[in-house]
């Protein structure tokens, strides 16, 4: 038999840790390869973790709700095989004395779950743990976990830090050493450390008789994350330009039939206008960028984001290479993506990669709004509805026109009003001479 360990994968190219959601497998099950074992939740996608061996369940390492590193271990197998393959995979007890043994200060040369330096033997910790308890000076000693076994979980220690009462080790330290005798005067206490600043509590909002509690999921937290950082990172400025579209109207609703009985697919409005907005960005390449601290990244591949959105979750799929793509390519990724996504079929390669955002918001009736970019990216997009309205033509006499708001929020890192003004009047320009002699949809 050899013990075999499933390690918390990298489901991004920027993801460096993931949540465990849920479990698909209990300690003692029998798995095949390529099995699901969990569902994991970063802030870019969730997905599934397969099984990489074929055997029995030995120990569930991670726990629901905790937050793992890529790298570190969340689940071990019992596989069939010795020899060379159990050499390789150090047994449990081995690699927390490995752990043990390593200096203060020093990572553990066993890539078992973290344990902390002046733990008991056999104790093991999380690293949301240990990062929580690092950053607020928590003495793990102190705590009792709730966890499976007495094991401490990062709520364990929320309730500990929102409590305000931490235990330090030099608490504990001065309630254990005895106390001085009355004929000395009393040395002068040590001064404490400032303490670390506590986590911005929970609001108190009062639950009334007939209110529903509905519980944050894995993925709105995600999205709460990511949106939370792209506001307080990025200093959104917005600006708006109305685009007629009449043209545009009557050419796809003439061939819109045609297109879904020949290709099986319909032939949206959006289709046109991730297509504008990708011909746009190839002549003005300063929008599809990215802002890195020291230095902007001007991205030379044209990837549209395109938001998705289920009953409670909001998705973000990728058309690679928008700019190299047809009418009819865009409107197929379009209905493939969309579809992959209310079917749980969407892939993290599927989700990364994008420079900028188009959203949809038109599909719900909207005709105006500010987007939030979806960071790190510049800029996103909003496509309003499109709605009839009376407007004065150039030749000063009124007529009904099918008009169409395009909201656009930049990062004012990355972007100036100049560029993106100009920037929307060819994406503009593009749109109002759409039309059947204009434009090919192949």
């Amino acid at each position: 038999m050899a013990i075999e360990q499933i390690k918390m994968p990298q489901l991004g190219e920027s993801v460096t840790e993931g949540t465990i959601s849920k479990w698909l497998v209990s300690v003692g099950d029998k798995v095949n390869k390529y099995d699901p074992l969990a569902e994991v939740m970063t802030d870019k996608v969730n997905a599934e973790v397969p099984s990489s061996f074929s055997g029995v369940i030995k120990e569930l390492v991670a726990e629901e709700g905790e937050t793992y590193e890529v790298g570190q271990v969340i689940l071990t197998i019992e596989t069939e095989g010795g020899g060379e393959a159990a050499q390789e995979a150090p047994s449990e007890s081995k690699a927390e004395d490995k752990a043990q043994a390593a200096p203060s200060g020093a990572a553990p040369s066993a890539p078992a779950a973290p344990v902390q330096a002046d733990a008991p033997k056999g104790v093991r910790y999380s690293p949301a743990v240990l990062k929580l308890s690092q950053e607020h000076g928590i003495d793990l000693n102190q705590v009792t976990g709730t966890g499976g076994g007495g094991r401490i979980t990062r709520k364990d220690l929320m309730k500990i830090i929102e409590s305000g009462d931490i235990p330090t080790a030099a608490a504990a330290a001065a309630a254990s050493a005895p106390a001085p005798e009355k004929t000395e005067a009393p040395a002068p206490a040590p001064s404490q450390p400032a303490a670390p600043k506590q986590a911005a509590p929970a609001p108190n909002v009062p639950v009334m008789p007939g209110d529903v509690e509905i519980p944050v999921t894995g993925v709105r937290k995600a999205i709460a994350a990511n949106m939370l950082r792209s506001k307080h990172e990025a200093p959104h400025a917005w600006t708006m330009m109305e685009v007629d579209v009449t043209n545009l109207v009557e050419y796809r609703n003439s061939i819109k039939g045609e297109f879904k009985q020949k290709e099986g697919f319909n032939l949206t409005f959006f289709a046109f206008f991730v297509k504008a907005v990708a011909q746009a960005l190839k002549e003005f390449p300063q929008i599809n960028s990215m802002w890195a601290g020291d230095k902007i990244i001007q991205k030379k591949d044209i990837n549209i984001s395109i938001a998705v959105a289920t009953d409670d979750a909001l998705f973000v799929p990728v058309i690679k290479a928008a700019d190299e793509k047809t009418i009819k390519g865009i409107a197929r990724e379009i209905n493939d993506l969309a579809l992959k996504v209310r079917t749980g079929k969407l892939t993290s390669a599927e989700m990364q990669g994008g420079t900028f955002t188009v959203n949809n918001t038109g599909s719900f009736g909207s005709v105006q709004s500010m987007g939030i970019i979806n960071y790190p990216q510049a800029a996103i997009l909003q496509v309003e509805s499109i709605v009839k309205r009376p407007v004065v033509m150039n030749n000063g006499m009124i007529a009904v026109r099918d008009m169409v708001n395009l909201c656009m929020s930049l990062d004012h890192r990355v972007l100036d009003g100049l560029v993106c003004g100009r920037f929307l009047q060819r994406v503009k320009e593009i749109l109002e001479n759409t039309s059947k002699e204009n434009t090919t949809i192949y």
